[in-house]
């Protein structure tokens, strides 16, 4: 995937990591998930769109908190939902 200026990767100064890798949201529905993403506003990690409930997706479009990066172990990049935009890190 090509990697595109973002300004909201750009101010990006601390990575904010999964405390746990859970999908809260999924949890709560009794559902299972497929990979997990970290808002880095907010820390808060969700399901990705792979998975049945898109949760940080549903969590972008609730609260407008653009930058997800991935909670997978290796995988080290930010995606911006407002620029469509895909960084590695």
């Amino acid at each position: 995937m090509q990697q595109k200026y973002c300004h909201h990767i750009k101010t990006i100064s601390k990575i904010k990591t999964a405390t746990e890798h859970i999908c809260e949201e999924c949890i709560k529905l009794g559902d299972d998930w497929v990979h997990l993403r970290t808002c880095q506003e907010c820390g808060v990690t969700l399901c990705c769109d792979d998975s049945k409930n898109k949760h940080a997706t549903a969590h972008f479009h609730a609260t407008k908190h653009p930058v997800i990066s991935s909670a997978e172990p290796n995988e080290k990049w930010f995606w911006c939902y407002l620029d469509n935009a895909f960084a590695t890190y």
